[in-house]
């Protein structure tokens, strides 16, 4: 608060001084923001002093197009030297040191407050607690951004920042849903809301100053790889993929029988932990831990932190290798503690595994996967589930060649997701529900987030009953969903998509179809809304294919499916 105070003072004497002296004054029209805030500051800022002062239309224009200007003016008044003008360069990096801030401030009160609450909660976890983890992972993200240097592309910035504001909404939401009886719950609340706007400032900030500058991946963004996979996989980890389990040598190997080294997957996934923090460069696979876990069915949950990077997980294949749980928000559970596996470290890949939810429609939000890894890869596993089946969370995600199935909303989560060639399933709701195959959660117009469906099959179960059936709902304001070249069940609503309270997102949502067949393939009969876009041009579709929906980090299609320049 004391910048504020001193930026408001030192205002105050400039134009003081200013009417002594008899100078004029001409008022200059300021960008108010996406959001109406505070005018404390808008008003100084908007006043050009003829002195030679600072108080130029080039302080105010930084904030104008931030969906915080108040905030954004905070971090204009922070940055020291009265006489320095104060360029969008630097008010990205004021406003970054404020989340920062903000970050540390925050995950040390949801510490204290988690302490507080398990005591009461006699262990047992709270909305509070997924604050916590997600103030953790967050300050982990700012500091990568800021000590990234030219070691990061553009869009590793973009997607770090994106996935921190992603935090602090979750955090929100678990504090709204489950928050009930925890005192604290407003006062943590309020701090993620302060912080989410100094992050959402960071990320307009920097998206501005990108823009004015030339990528630095221009030229790269047809560079396709031959073997299917995202070019971030190393050649040994290329190799793992399409290794069978017998080919590799695992660090560990979970088997019931007693023929690996560990019996349980949390035991093994202990020592894999135990020997990332000792090594620097983890285990097989080129810096990869890799763990086998031999057919059988497991207990859930399985739980990789952020901090346990490069970590794989390969069965022995759908319906062999399975992990089971029944957490749900019925049974008490938040939605993001539901998962029965959640993979949030970098670089996880997860292969030949069936993962499943067995709560029932009843219980209402129970997830099978939640996957906050950037740029992991999921290939060859079935996901079951029933309401919110799929947790994509957060950050760059790539599907292939797996079998998703579930009710309500059952892929959502705000990350960058790629689906390619997979088996998409809605299936008999409880009663009274709807099926949606989507729920993407962009709060902000600047994330580079979204679910793009590309060579897939939709199509329902044999029970589905009459159950009505949606491709998605716009879950957050700017939802953002792209179906393409892909096949669509009859059984898919003629809508497309379906509200999620009365009009809201209706304009503001994104999606988009491009080039699908199937009888619920029906652009003409789609509902109008602003943001609905039935039948989009190929040069549109490109921008949500693999080679340019995250940039710099090129993808390529499925096995068997037809992919020149993009489409």
């Amino acid at each position: 608060m004391f910048p504020r105070r001193r930026f408001i003072l030192c205002a105050f004497c400039v134009i003081l001084a200013t009417l002594i002296l008899g100078a004029s004054t001409t008022r200059k029209g300021g960008g108010g923001g996406a959001q109406a805030q505070s005018q404390s500051h808008s008003s100084i800022l908007n006043k050009g002093l003829k002195l030679g002062t600072v108080f130029t239309s080039a302080m105010v224009s930084p904030c104008k197009d931030t969906l915080y200007p108040s905030a954004c003016e905070s971090a204009v008044a922070s940055i020291d030297g009265a006489h320095l003008k104060k360029t969008t360069e630097k008010v990205f990096d004021a406003s970054l040191k404020m989340a920062v801030a903000g970050a540390h401030s925050a995950r040390s009160m949801a510490y204290n407050f988690t302490v507080y609450h398990q005591k009461l909660a006699f262990g047992r976890p709270t909305a509070m607690d997924d604050c916590f983890e997600l103030m953790d992972i967050t300050l982990d993200l700012l500091n990568d951004v800021t000590n990234s240097n030219k070691k990061a592309s553009s869009h590793d910035i973009q997607t770090w920042l994106s996935a921190a504001i992603t935090n602090q909404v979750t955090c929100q939401e678990s504090l709204a849903t489950h928050g009930a009886g925890l005192a604290s719950k407003d006062t943590m609340n309020d701090r993620a809301q302060s912080l989410m706007e100094h992050v959402s400032n960071s990320l307009a900030l920097f998206k501005s100053v990108k823009g004015k500058k030339k990528s630095s991946t221009a030229g790269v963004g047809r560079k396709l790889l031959a073997d299917g996979y995202p070019s971030w996989l190393s050649a040994a980890d290329r190799r793992l993929l399409k290794a069978s389990p017998e080919d590799i040598k695992a660090d560990a190997v979970v088997a019931q029988d007693g023929t690996g080294t560990h019996t349980t997957i949390n035991e093994a996934l202990a020592f894999l932990f135990q020997k990332y923090s000792t090594t620097s460069s983890g285990g097989g696979g080129g810096g990869r831990s890799v763990m086998y876990l031999k057919a059988g069915t497991y207990k859930g949950p399985i739980v990789i932190p952020t901090k346990h990077k490069n970590v794989m997980i390969m069965g022995d294949g759908k319906g062999k290798t399975v992990i089971i749980g029944s957490k749900s928000t019925g049974s008490g559970s938040s939605t993001y503690q539901s998962a029965t596996v959640a993979a949030m470290g970098a670089g996880f890949i997860g292969k030949g595994l069936t993962i499943i939810n067995n709560a029932g429609p009843e219980d209402h939000q129970a997830v099978a996967l939640r996957v906050g890894a950037d740029k992991s890869v999921i290939t060859q596993c079935s996901i079951q589930g029933y309401q919110d089946t799929l947790y994509t969370h957060s950050n760059r995600q790539f599907y292939r060649d797996n079998d998703i199935t579930g009710t309500v909303d059952f892929i959502f989560g705000n990350s960058a997701a790629v689906f390619q060639n997979c088996f998409i399933q809605p299936r008999r709701a409880g009663s009274g529900q709807k099926n949606s195959v989507t729920a993407q959660g962009r709060s902000d117009p600047n994330q580079n987030t979204g679910i793009s469906i590309q060579s897939c099959t939709i199509k329902c179960s044999s029970d589905i009953d009459g159950t009505p059936t949606y491709l998605g709902r716009p879950w957050h304001k700017y939802a953002r969903v792209v179906v393409m070249e892909s096949f669509l069940d009859g059984c898919i609503n003629k809508d497309g998509w379906e509200p999620w309270s009365g009009s809201f997102a209706e304009s503001t949502a994104y999606y988009a179809e491009y080039d699908n067949s199937g009888p619920g393939a029906r652009p003409s009969d789609r509902v109008h809304w602003g943001g609905v876009h039935p039948s989009i041009s190929s040069s549109e579709a490109s921008k949500f294919t693999v080679s340019e929906f995250i940039v710099g980090d090129y993808w390529l299609p499925g096995t068997g499916v037809d992919y020149k320049a993009g489409l």
